[in-house]
């Protein structure tokens, strides 16, 4: 059930209000049914995605990251030395390779004798791993579970970190950067003459692709590509959408780019992808305009999404996302 919020509204900021307001929304306009699960309740109390409500009285100083999304946003929030712990498979930004690895795998002592004030954790390892979660909780660990599922979302998110760490400034900063940087290439995608139809994959044995909400065809429009199965409804009230085979092909003719997402779920190359029964009358397929692309920056809730615009824009736009498109990335 959606929780209600207090705001007080004289006291937040516009930009972390614009924020706010859209977590509190009622449902997804995509879906229709994915209610936001984590919110503020006030500029200093936070609800997580597991209902835990953290009254947010000064700063943490010594975190564990357990999600690739949390590391890359703390780093670019300015924490350095706050960051005390990351997860296995944490690479980016470099910095986060010289951290200390933690996982969910691990014996809690060892992250007790790491004395941390806050872990980060995201939805999957509260579901997956309780006895875990718990056994830090009772060892007086603050625990804070998040994971946005779309770009209002994100910027509530972002918001939080902000308000845990003592960067609140800096949250608000990354938040207007982004929507400048968006501003920006949406104004060089609307200089192409002919905007391209996409179908973008999310999973190719399972034939699913996003719901219209998700990040990734957040990334697609703000590049200027027409997302081909905006129609997709979501599989279990998540941003994966269930398409099929058949109705794929049914759409054959107005496909002009296929573009696959490359990560852990899915790892698909432009041969597979030909090779696939019955894609060969795909415009995009025929025409050789299959481009694969890495999930961390289409799918996560970072900077990097201006990365991901930025690529799929030279795929559709390869005229158009030039030096100027390059330059966005750089000034932000």
């Amino acid at each position: 059930m959606q929780r209600l919020t207090k705001i007080k509204l004289s006291l937040i900021p516009a930009v972390i209000m614009a924020g706010i307001m859209a977590l509190i929304g009622s449902v997804s306009a995509a879906t229709g049914s994915r209610i936001t699960s984590f919110s503020l309740q006030d500029p200093n109390t936070v609800i997580d995605q597991a209902g835990r409500r953290l009254v947010i009285q000064k700063a943490f100083r010594r975190v564990i990251s357990l999600y690739g999304a949390h590391t890359e946003n703390l780093f670019s929030l300015g924490l350095l030395a706050e960051i005390i712990g990351v997860s296995q498979h944490d690479d980016y930004p470099p910095q986060a390779r010289g951290k200390p690895v933690f996982s969910y795998h691990d014996d809690p002592e060892k992250f007790l004798a790491a004395r941390p004030d806050l872990v980060l954790i995201r939805p999957m390892i509260d579901r997956g791993y309780p006895h875990f979660v718990a056994m830090l909780e009772k060892s007086g660990i603050t625990i804070v579970s998040l994971q946005p599922g779309t770009i209002e979302e994100m910027f509530t998110y972002w918001t939080i970190l902000g308000l845990l760490t003592g960067k609140r400034d800096q949250a608000q900063g990354m938040i207007a950067r982004f929507k400048h940087s968006i501003d920006e290439f949406k104004k060089l995608s609307r200089l192409g003459v002919n905007r391209k139809r996409v179908y973008f994959e999310a999973i190719h044995n399972k034939m699913k692709t996003f719901t219209a909400d998700s990040m990734a065809i957040f990334a697609l429009e703000s590049a200027g590509g027409i997302n081909i199965a905006a129609d997709a409804k979501p599989v279990r009230n998540t941003n994966i959408a269930y398409y099929g085979k058949e109705r794929i092909l049914s759409r054959a003719s107005e496909i002009d780019v296929f573009l696959a997402q490359h990560g852990a779920m899915n790892r698909p190359t432009v041969s597979i992808i030909k090779q696939e029964p019955g894609f060969h009358i795909i415009k995009a397929v025929a025409m050789d305009q299959i481009y694969i692309i890495d999930e961390k920056i289409v799918a996560r809730p970072t900077m990097r999404l201006l990365e991901g615009i930025y690529r799929i824009g030279t795929y559709l736009y390869p005229a158009i996302f030039d030096e100027r498109a390059s330059k966005i990335l750089i000034k932000h």
